[in-house]
């Protein structure tokens, strides 16, 4: 279980997220949702370990993460994809799919592991030997997700992952991801599309101006009128 209590955090001297307090229990998808600038990404950064809470705990299968490493977090089992899916750009699709899997030594487990990710993205193994920065950003994405799951991850932190593209592909993606929660994954990922996040994810958080304000179930979300007056601009 992933679980923050009064995280504050930011860059510097510049504050950005205030007692920002959330979980994500096994097999669930988790959204925190919000406009751009709210401090989503930030609270993904700082459960990574890119940047260190100014104070607040956050916890992960009862492992304290504020004190620790972006190298130890990910040896916890925490991927975190971002939105640009860092990618090596001259790289085969198959190349930074092994990227992703440094830590695992056995030769069969990383076929076994290629095999399950091209399964779940088929798109990706008709270009597996294409370099990346070649693909169209829906392909990029999957990419990205794909190489995150080489890892064989407890917990993924997906950022933004309909930003820029078509809505068919954000369905596919979304799809993709809510199936992985089957397999005892937890997700949480944070969006600036609510509407569609809502209509997949189990619950979500509102961040706004750096502190959350707002939680609860999908369906309720998507129903209140404050989600249907502030996020998609119906009265």
């Amino acid at each position: 279980m992933l679980k923050l209590e009064n995280v504050c955090a930011g860059y510097g001297k510049l504050d950005v997220l205030w007692n920002v307090s959330c979980e994500v229990n096994e097999g669930e998808f988790v959204a925190i949702v919000g406009p751009n600038g709210a401090g989503k990404t930030t609270t993904m950064r700082a459960i990574s370990g890119m940047i260190r809470p100014k104070s607040g705990t956050i916890l992960f299968n009862g492992e304290h993460l504020e004190d620790k490493s972006i190298r130890q977090i990910h040896n916890l089992g925490v991927s975190f994809i971002t939105d640009e899916g860092n990618l090596f750009s001259g790289m085969t699709v198959k190349e930074n799919l092994l990227m992703g899997a440094l830590n695992i030594k056995d030769k069969g487990k990383k076929a076994e592991l290629m095999d399950k990710v091209i399964g779940l993205f088929p798109r990706l193994g008709e270009r597996v030997n294409q370099q990346a920065g070649l693909m169209s950003g829906g392909e990029r994405k999957m990419l990205g997700i794909a190489r995150g799951l080489m890892s064989e991850p407890k917990l993924m932190l997906v950022d933004e992952p309909s930003l820029g593209l078509a809505p068919a592909v954000v369905l596919d993606v979304f799809r993709t991801l809510k199936s992985l929660t089957k397999e005892g994954v937890i997700i949480l990922l944070v969006e600036q599309n609510v509407n569609t996040t809502l209509k997949i994810v189990d619950r979500a958080y509102i961040l706004e101006n750096g502190s959350i304000n707002g939680q609860g179930m999908s369906a309720e979300l998507l129903a209140s009128d404050y989600i249907q007056k502030t996020y998609l601009g119906l009265e």
